[in-house]
């Protein structure tokens, strides 16, 4: 199984989704920074991935101590929605995009105009949602930055998915259907590429997916959870031996593959008491517990609350983010 369906399997199986939310439209000196953006959308931290595409012009990025500098046809997406700044020269008028939007609901995209002159500058703004964000086994190796550079585009994937985002902002209501999956493929090819121009590396969730057998033994896992997944049936599905599997899998992960099974199921179970009204029994069968009495043990052990405590104080943070 190639590398980019094994990715694409797993992130659809976590509901990977995403759009341009605004744009963002200034010239001349500037600096705009994006900090509270996620709680002005009503967006909970730690399932939405803040991005920024540079559809004309450059300017420069600071984010976690480094700047960068973006060109006309990059794109940075922020994992973990790392706190950063955009900018254009230096001690630059201060912009609040957030501050110069029309209230919402939007019939289309809109956008900020911020007129100082010469070097204007268009960044396509939005936010892709993947609610596995809070697995520590997928994003422990992860980079806080994303960034793909129009200089290394060599088979024109980006330019390609740019124009095409583009024309949807032109012609769609924000949120359609076709930008979701445009920029679900950005992030895959994001991802994809982060791989192809990185060191080697030797251990992470990235590296796992890189590794063919690896690769199916995740796949599977996320395609269905629920399966009772022992190391043998695992084994089978890679065409390895149960020590063999083991073995690299925890040299991959630092997590053996049954572990990840449970610790997955449990995530799964953590989202479900988050954002549905399905009985902590009926949550707790589904994450592989015999008892509501054994998911509790589990739950409270992985996460430090019960499962009860747990959706509480999630569903309380969903109303104050509203």
């Amino acid at each position: 199984m190639a590398f980019e369906d094994i990715l694409s399997q797993i992130l659809r199986a976590v509901r990977l989704t995403g759009s341009v939310s605004f744009c963002l439209s200034p010239s001349g000196d500037w600096q705009a920074s994006a900090g509270p953006t996620m709680q002005k959308f009503g967006l909970v931290a730690g399932s939405a991935v803040p991005f920024h595409i540079i559809a004309e012009g450059s300017c420069w990025l600071k984010c976690d101590g480094q700047k960068i500098r973006l060109e006309e046809g990059d794109i940075v997406a922020f994992p973990f929605a790392t706190p950063h700044q955009l900018g254009q020269g230096e001690g630059g008028v201060n912009i609040e995009p957030l501050n110069e939007l029309p209230p919402p609901p939007w019939t289309s995209v809109p956008t900020v105009q911020v007129d100082g002159g010469c070097n204007p500058v268009r960044v396509l703004c939005g936010f892709l949602f993947c609610s596995a964000l809070g697995f520590k086994p997928m994003t422990e190796h992860i980079p806080v930055v994303l960034h793909s550079k129009a200089a290394d585009d060599a088979s024109g994937w980006m330019k390609i998915t740019i124009a095409q985002i583009e024309h949807e902002i032109a012609h769609s209501i924000d949120g359609s259907p076709i930008q979701e999956r445009l920029t679900e493929t950005m992030f895959l090819q994001m991802l994809r590429q982060e791989i192809d121009i990185s060191t080697p590396v030797s251990k992470g969730w990235l590296a796992a997916l890189s590794d063919p057998s690896l690769g199916k033994c995740i796949a599977s896992i996320h395609r269905d959870p629920s399966f009772d997944w022992t190391i043998d049936e695992l084994a089978r599905v890679c065409g390895m031996s149960n020590s063999a599997l083991s073995d690299r899998f925890m040299k991959q992960m630092d997590i053996s593959p049954v572990r990840y099974v449970r610790e997955w199921r449990l995530h799964q179970a953590r989202i479900a008491l988050a954002e549905t009204q399905d009985s902590i029994a009926n949550i707790g069968y589904d994450a592989g517990y015999g008892s509501e009495a054994a998911f509790n043990r589990a739950f409270s052990k992985t996460y430090g609350t019960p499962p009860a405590t747990w959706r509480q104080s999630a569903q309380m943070k969903r109303l104050a983010a509203a």
